[in-house]
């Protein structure tokens, strides 16, 4: 049994347009038909461009948006609508790590008493009492437990996603989603961040969610990679499989941008032409059709199901190539 299972997940946003009488208008679609499995120590890395919909995927599957459709089962049982107790005690065992790690701290409050939240919501009573825990916690982290009365403004930002970090791990939950926990460091300090995860991850048996748009750390830390477009799956695969092999022309172009260490190897570069359509307003058909290069009126009247056409590789396209992008 998986650990976590997705089935056709949906978020959607209600819009209005204000006229003389306030109607409501078309939903902004932000995730469309989501499916997807983790199994536990897994890392699944979430890629496309910003707009595709894969912040707001982490969020719903962890329930902190409520679902429009689908169906989202951890430890097989059915969390998809649960409220009350329920999802008190789910939270628990589904954590975050926030993009911003300056917006996801409370500037009031010490960082003590910020990674001390979880015990005293879940009424917790860690052993040797919840100060020699949160200090244990920032010594894991690469804190200094010292810092225990410290204010946020007080660290930089690598210290910051640290405290974090130290939240999210606190109850020593199963799934973790990251939110692009590096986006906003610098690169030396992004290393150290990942680093972190993976040894936590080692010693916790963590699953992951990996959200990030940056190619490179996607293929560092995860074990599979799901590339996200418009609110749809466009591909699934192994790691190596996806970079080596991909076989949706979204994924070719997203992997021909990525910076390689050897400037003189030649190599296509994919330009896509137009920009993301709006998810209020998707195109018909394959929703990436508008910008594909090999679009026909198949790509526009049908929606291409997602098809495992390898072990372990699935796609959504009507027309899969093959192209060397690395």
């Amino acid at each position: 049994m998986s650990l976590l299972e997705v089935t056709d997940l949906k978020k959607h946003f209600p819009t209005y347009q204000q006229k003389l009488i306030r109607t409501e208008g078309d939903p902004v679609k932000a995730v469309d038909g989501l499916t997807l499995t983790l199994e536990s120590g897994e890392t699944l890395g979430l890629v496309g461009e910003s707009g595709c919909g894969k912040s707001t995927a982490g969020r719903t599957i962890l329930r902190l948006l409520e679902p429009t459709g689908g169906k989202i089962v951890f430890e097989g049982e059915d969390v998809t609508h649960a409220e009350g107790q329920g999802l008190r005690d789910l939270r628990r065992d589904m954590q975050m790590v926030f993009q911003d790690p300056y917006g996801s701290l409370n500037p009031r409050h010490p960082v003590g008493a910020i990674i001390a939240a979880p015990f005293e919501i879940q009424r917790v009573k860690p052993e040797g009492g919840v100060k020699r825990a949160v200090q244990e916690l920032m010594e894991r982290v690469g804190l200094n437990p010292e810092h225990y009365n410290r204010y946020p403004h007080e660290f930089s930002g690598g210290q910051r996603q640290r405290i974090g970090v130290a939240r999210a791990i606190a109850l020593k939950p199963k799934l973790v989603v990251c939110d692009e926990p590096v986006s906003a460091l610098d690169v030396s300090i992004q290393a150290q961040v990942i680093n972190l995860l993976e040894d936590i991850q080692a010693e916790q048996n963590l699953a992951y969610v990996f959200i990030a748009h940056d190619l490179s750390v996607v293929r560092h830390i995860s074990d599979r990679v799901m590339v996200m477009y418009l609110g749809r799956t466009m591909e699934v695969a192994d790691r190596n499989a996806l970079y080596e092999k991909p076989l949706h022309p979204y994924t070719q172009a997203l992997l021909s941008a990525v910076p390689v260490p050897e400037p003189r190897r030649d190599r296509e570069r994919i330009l896509l032409k137009g920009d993301l359509p709006s998810p209020q307003n998707p195109p018909s058909g394959c929703v990436f059709r508008t910008r594909c290069p090999y679009a026909t009126d198949k790509c526009a009247a049908e929606i291409p199901a997602l098809v495992e056409l390898e072990i372990g590789h699935q796609v959504a396209c009507h027309y899969p190539a093959v192209r060397t992008v690395l």
